[in-house]
């Protein structure tokens, strides 16, 4: 019986301790809490996996997207890169190899040339690639040249400066007058005065065709074109002008553009001067010292019988630099400038000419302007060089200060409209 009731005892006690282990293991019924736990944990883990998926693939989107941006990017600053090599290309190409800007002092032997002016020129000239000379045309005396090389040696297309030779042609023949008006198409017509003051192609190129070749030959070498201007003036150029027409080349142009024509600055300075002085054509003299300009004594070439066409002529060089191609010229109305400005390409180079002359209380001085190089240089802007040594020189009172005009000059060579020189 003992041994019944230990048995019973002992299965009852391993019972309770069961029961309790249960009881603890799962408390108040509930399911085990490892189900939520891995199912919550699956879910996160799914979630990381498509967040870390989502990641990478929005990372290669953007790698891509970058790339695609970085080769745009690159494209377009290769395209700016080659629009601006472009743009650079077509802002520094010239046609033209003579530089438009030099140093044009290099060279020049001064000794006997009038300081005063020459400070004035090579001011006014610059930094451009040219030659000035200024001179009296009342004796044929050089006062100065800027750029020697450039004037001696220099036979360039006379460009629209040819005109002042032309328009004397056809008033001297006839074919004109001051009030003579030249139909240039159906509906303009032009008179002398506006058509030299605006440099009218059209208008030089119809007195040419008019006057034929033998007659423009004369009277270009009458003006001293195709020979030498100056005397003694070692290594000038005789310039060129053809004893034939050229084949190819009209009359007219040769009466408007210079077509065909070699001009030096000396044989424009000469010419200027005896428009200037009413017809008398002087030999240019250049003293190199002291001495020579003290045995100074003018010498003429010939007379020109242009004086009674001359006031025919004047009001076109005037009303070029009042309203015409040479404004930029003009800087005081009580001291007016007479002149010609010429704009072309002679070869390889660009050109700008401007012939001149002023009066100031009866004192005349010539200015004559040449530029070479490229598209910055013509005749407006040789014009506005000229101008510049004008307004210097009246400045500083030159004309009353540092000019003695010579006693009667030595008069030789040829007469009134006698044959020019070969």
């Amino acid at each position: 019986m003992k041994r019944n009731l230990l048995l019973f005892l002992t299965a009852f006690i391993l019972s309770t301790a069961v029961a309790g282990l249960a009881a603890r293991a799962t408390p108040s019924g509930r399911k085990p809490a490892s189900t939520p736990a891995k199912q919550k944990s699956g879910t996160t883990a799914r979630a990381g996996t498509k967040t870390a998926t989502g990641a990478r693939t929005a990372k290669a989107v953007s790698a891509k997207s970058s790339k695609r941006r970085s080769a745009t990017a690159g494209k377009t600053v290769k395209v700016r890169a080659t629009r601006s090599k472009s743009r650079s290309r077509r802002s520094y190409y010239s046609p033209w190899d003579t530089p438009t800007f030099a140093d044009s002092t290099l060279g020049d032997l001064i000794d006997g040339e009038d300081l005063t002016v020459r400070r004035a020129a090579v001011s006014a000239l610059g930094g451009y690639n040219g030659s000035v000379v200024v001179a009296d045309p009342a004796t044929g005396r050089i006062f100065s040249i800027v750029n020697q090389k450039l004037a001696l040696t220099g036979a360039y297309q006379p460009c629209s400066t040819i005109k002042l030779v032309a328009g004397l042609a056809g008033l001297s023949e006839g074919i004109i007058d001051l009030e003579t008006k030249l139909r240039i198409s159906r509906r303009y017509s032009l008179n002398l005065t506006t058509a030299l003051a605006k440099s009218d192609n059209p208008f030089f190129a119809n007195i040419g065709n008019k006057l034929g070749f033998e007659k423009v030959h004369y009277y270009a070498k009458l003006f001293g074109l195709g020979e030498r201007s100056g005397m003694e003036i070692e290594g000038e150029s005789p310039g060129i002008f053809p004893a034939e027409k050229p084949a190819g080349v009209s009359v007219g142009l040769m009466t408007s553009f210079g077509e065909a024509i070699g001009l030096t600055p000396l044989q424009l300075t000469a010419v200027v001067s005896a428009i200037a002085n009413g017809g008398t054509l002087y030999y240019l003299q250049y003293p190199k010292t002291q001495d020579d300009l003290a045995a100074f004594i003018p010498k003429v070439k010939r007379h020109l019988d242009i004086q009674q066409w001359l006031p025919d002529l004047r009001p076109g060089m005037l009303g070029a630099t009042d309203f015409g191609t040479a404004r930029r010229a003009l800087y005081d109305a009580n001291e007016p400038i007479y002149g010609k400005t010429g704009t072309c390409t002679d070869a390889r180079t660009h050109l700008g000419w401007f012939g001149s002359y002023n009066e100031i209380n009866g004192r005349k001085l010539v200015v004559v302007v040449l530029l070479t190089g490229g598209r910055p240089v013509n005749g407006p802007v040789a014009a506005g060089v000229a101008g510049q040594v004008y307004k210097s020189l009246s400045e500083q009172q030159w004309y009353a200060q540092h000019w003695s005009l010579p006693s009667t000059p030595a008069l030789t060579g040829a007469t009134a409209g006698g044959a020019p020189e070969n």
